[in-house]
């Protein structure tokens, strides 16, 4: 081997040591309560990648849908056709806030998608729950961030994950959270006159 070679091992060696001590000493394992939030994309594409993990797993899981509506979305479409059978899937809202102009009407809908994520995260076969868009609701006030965040503390079952999704995360979430992540958006084609386009926004 050259010195470059020889370095260059050694130096990694000594990397995955430290790694595999750090490793050792995390053994606890608990359903997390994660938050993916901020302006940049990628917040619920990120949550779908989480259920689809757990799709390929075998872990039962489900999804309510806070505010958007009955559009196709490749990932809605996807596993009502082929994976109902271990993901449930509920679109509750009507469209978003601007579409509605009707704020009885989406607190009414808001409401009832929170009862049905009660009942789904309350199912301990649930692995995985995703509320998506549901930081919406909650910075609109269709829901009581008291009473959110009092369930998910006294409620959730110990290994069950709840994935909440959404701008604007309220910090009383962020604060019992376990992961929390927040997309920055530093570029974006939309601002240069690009339309949402399929397979890449939807």
């Amino acid at each position: 081997m050259t010195d470059d070679t020889e370095r260059h091992a050694a130096k990694m060696a000594k990397k995955k040591a430290a790694r595999d001590k750090i490793m050792a000493t995390k053994t606890d394992e608990k359903g997390l309560i994660a938050v993916h939030t901020g302006k940049g994309k990628g917040k619920s594409t990120a949550a779908f990648g989480m259920i689809f993990r757990c799709i390929a797993h075998g872990m039962p899981c489900a999804v309510v849908q806070f505010i958007k509506g009955g559009m196709s979305t490749g990932e809605r479409d996807l596993i009502l056709e082929r994976f109902q059978d271990i993901c449930q899937f509920h679109t509750m809202g009507e469209g978003f806030t601007w579409e509605t102009q009707d704020r009885s009407r989406d607190t009414e809908m808001a409401q009832a998608a929170w009862a049905r994520a009660k009942e789904l995260i309350r199912d301990p076969a649930n692995r995985m729950v995703l509320l998506d868009e549901v930081n919406i609701a909650l910075r609109y006030e269709y829901l009581d961030i008291a009473e959110v965040v009092s369930f998910l503390v006294e409620e959730k079952p110990e290994m069950t994950h709840v994935v909440l999704t959404g701008r604007n995360a309220h910090p009383d979430l962020i604060e019992i959270a376990d992961l929390v992540t927040e997309m920055e958006l530093v570029k974006h084609p939309f601002r240069s006159g690009v339309k949402a386009q399929i397979g890449v926004e939807f």
